[in-house]
């Protein structure tokens, strides 16, 4: 499975939330909510999920394997360093 397309879209303030995408799969399967978000230990990418309890989140969409999840956040992470480029400084990633 080839990652075909990813689409970013900046969240313009200064909260957590730094930017949500969609990832397509194959130009054919697409994967939206994907978050990119600045935690205590920097930015990570959160899949898809709802909440299910009381500040609890299961994901309802995700890798199954160690490989397939890292090849995805590197691509989504590549995507958001361009699109940071593009629209100027905002911070040292």
């Amino acid at each position: 499975m080839q990652i075909t397309d990813i689409r970013i879209r900046m969240v313009p303030n200064e909260n957590k939330l730094k930017a949500v995408v969609s990832v397509t799969f194959d130009a054919e399967f697409v994967v939206h909510d994907i978050k990119i978000i600045d935690g205590q230990n920097g930015l990570f990418v959160a899949m898809p999920s709802r909440k299910i309890g009381e500040g609890e989140f299961r994901d309802i969409a995700h890798p199954l394997t160690t490989e397939v999840r890292n090849t995805i956040i590197e691509a989504i992470f590549r995507e958001y360093n361009k699109q940071l480029a593009a629209d100027g400084p905002e911070k040292d990633l």
